[in-house]
């Protein structure tokens, strides 16, 4: 089904067919395209309320620069579907992160208006300073390069880097400062309070009205305005230093903060700004889902809904007949609860991810011991090092993918020292709809390879609450534990806690002529085909290793010694993974069996639900089954 755009809308095929309107329809082009969000998020699903909030700073943003020519940078890339939309992908949005369709955020491969790939935060501050560099290395003097920076984007460390160098740079560069105070949660810390005290300080907002108006005559002063600029600007300096601005003290020039929902205003400045040289920052103001009203009040829950009836807003649930197993990220956040009631060490540590990786229980439970500690995942992992140099036992709740912002303070801050820190890897494997830039492929090459790091991961979620609760003992050092996103397998998951040796795996199924290692939840799809394979006969061996460091040496010592085929299945990347650690084992004590690994191979998977992108990557049900029976058929007709 396409959703039909407004009548304006339907004719801006891109940002020069925006161009040829009045400034006066440019409100109506806003609603349409916050319609048409709507409508679209409602029956495709994807996220919601950030691309809501900058409906207005979009329409502005394309009608007053000469894009692609001018390069615009979205951070984060989740507020950028009505970018999309504008750039010639209006017909085609109703594939936003389907299989095959448009990702979720903007991609340099997938349109020239997508000047850099964002689905990390924080980045967008550097690349356009790096552009701008490049234009003025360049000459082309007449380009302009635009970093949009929100949804807490601002929290992370290196936005922070990059304005401190783009501000002793002369670079034709401007930050637009999108502050709706949220991220997916609610912004925390400094920089958030200081945000707020700036947008509601009257004296400030009064001086800043008064320049503004000063600065806005200058151009009647003929030749010499540049010259009288600066000396109104020396002349109000006492007055500023009673009210500082933190940007203008990293040698920005600041404008704002202004309404980010008045497309009138927004356009009038944009114009302005233009014409300034040198770094620049505008500030903003905006509203989480505007136009929406439930998601206006409840901006979290609203962040990426699913699919919802746009007229009620119920939210659409699939209803089962029989009890589900709860997410893996539920029996993190109750798991943890019911260590820390056990042990007062237990803390829980979060890089502004509490809803999405439930560390919200805790948060709520035991304020006073759970941290979100806003985008900031290299500081989150050393913040959790210093607890633990103080005997407290930090779980640090890090999505996988952005587990790899962090990795030298994993290595020289937690791993060198032997720390114990806990590391939960959330949404390990693939990430499903939020596609390349979310996927957790990485995690167990990255890890094994650090000296004293344990690398689990739970089939179930008993076995979660089980390595939970081992790595909360004493003196266990650098613990990883993966877990993907979504359901596990378990209805009654609240299990009692039990203590696993570390480096130990389990045998599930004892075969006869070819075994299957698995590593993590991945395992579930062999457990479907050993028990398909066994009513034909078909004795498939499935051990569920747990640890692919320490490896369970004991163990693979008897698989090797039965069995000539094996096959390895990771929801991770081949190179330097478990498949690989099971290689290097065979390799080190001399066997010469037979092994297939299975697992995420050398390329780029893009988005698409779970089981499809198993299926590309060829480790989904259908897919094992296949390389069983071709391995069982080698080794029947050796036999024969």
């Amino acid at each position: 089904m396409i959703i039909k755009p407004g009548e304006l809308l339907a004719n801006i095929n891109s940002p020069a067919d925006l161009r040829q309107l009045n400034q006066e329809q440019l409100l109506q082009v806003c609603q349409e395209l916050r319609q048409f969000i709507i409508d679209n998020v409602s029956i495709y699903g994807g996220h919601f309320g950030a691309s809501l909030g900058v409906v207005e700073l979009t329409v502005a943003l394309h009608y007053i620069f000469q894009t692609p020519h001018d390069q615009l940078v979205w951070d984060v890339g989740h507020q950028a579907y009505g970018h999309k939309i504008l750039t010639g992908r209006r017909d085609t949005f109703h594939t936003n992160r389907k299989y095959n369709g448009l990702s979720g955020f903007p991609r340099r491969s997938e349109s020239e208006y997508d000047a850099f790939g964002v689905g990390h935060s924080s980045t967008s501050i550097s690349a356009a300073l790096g552009m701008a560099v490049a234009s003025q290395y360049k000459h082309e003097d007449n380009r302009q390069h635009i970093a949009v920076i929100g949804d807490g984007a601002m929290t992370g460390g290196m936005a922070f880097e990059a304005l401190n160098h783009a501000g002793v740079s002369n670079a034709n560069l401007l930050v637009v400062l999108n502050d709706n105070c949220m991220s997916i949660d609610p912004n925390v810390g400094a920089l958030k309070e200081y945000l707020t005290d700036i947008t509601t300080s009257r004296t400030y907002n009064k001086l800043r009205d008064e320049i503004w108006n000063i600065l806005g005559k200058i151009s009647k002063f003929g030749p010499n305005a540049q010259q009288i600029a600066s000396k109104v600007e020396s002349g109000i300096k006492a007055t500023l230093l009673k009210q500082s601005n933190l940007f203008e003290s990293l040698k920005f020039r600041y404008f704002g903060p202004i309404d980010g929902h008045d497309i009138n205003h927004l356009t009038s400045v944009l114009r302005d700004l233009k014409d300034i040289p040198g770094p620049k920052i505008l500030h903003c103001l905006t509203v989480k889902g505007k136009g929406f009203a439930l998601a206006e009040k409840d901006q979290t829950k609203w962040h990426a809904p699913g699919t919802f009836d746009k007229i009620t807003g119920e939210i659409y649930k699939v209803h089962h007949d029989t009890p589900q197993a709860p997410k893996y990220q539920d029996v993190f956040g109750h798991t943890i609860v019911e260590l820390a009631q056990q042990n007062d060490k237990v803390m829980g540590v979060t890089p502004a991810m509490p809803s999405g990786s439930s560390l919200n229980i805790m948060m709520e439970a035991m304020p006073d011991r759970a941290f979100d500690v806003g985008i900031a995942e290299q500081h989150a992992v050393t913040f959790s090092a210093g607890l633990a140099t103080q005997g407290l036992i930090p779980f640090c709740n890090i999505y996988s993918t952005f587990m790899q912002r962090a990795y030298d303070q994993i290595i020289h801050d937690v791993c060198l020292q032997n720390l114990n820190v806990v590391f939960c890897l959330d949404r390990a494997g693939f990430a499903g709809a939020d596609g390349s830039t979310h996927h957790g492929a990485y995690d167990i090459a990255y890890m094994r390879c650090i000296p004293n790091m344990v690398v689990s991961a739970p089939m179930n979620e008993a076995e979660l609450r089980n390595l939970m609760y081992t790595a909360s003992q004493p003196d266990m050092g650098p613990f990883s534990i993966r877990y993907p996103r979504g359901e596990g397998v378990m209805p009654e998951w609240r299990t009692p806690l039990k203590r696993i040796a570390v480096g130990t795996g389990r045998v599930l199924q004892e075969g006869e002529d070819v075994a299957i290692l698995t590593f993590g939840h991945i395992g579930n799809y062999a457990v479907e085909v050993c028990k398909k394979l066994k009513e034909e006969n078909i004795k498939v061996g499935h051990y569920d290793m747990r640890f692919a460091k320490p490896l369970d040496e004991k163990l693979l010592h008897e698989i090797f010694r039965k069995y000539d085929k094996i096959i390895t299945i990771e929801d991770g990347c081949l190179q330097g993974g478990f498949g690989s650690a099971v290689l290097e084992f065979m390799a080190d004590n001399q066997y010469t069996s037979q092994v297939k690994r299975l697992g995420i191979p050398d390329t780029i998977i893009e988005h698409g639900n779970q089981l499809q992108l198993h299926r590309e990557a060829g480790f989904d049900p259908d897919s094992i089954e296949k390389t069983v029976r071709a391995l069982w058929a080698q080794s029947v007709k050796v036999k024969v």
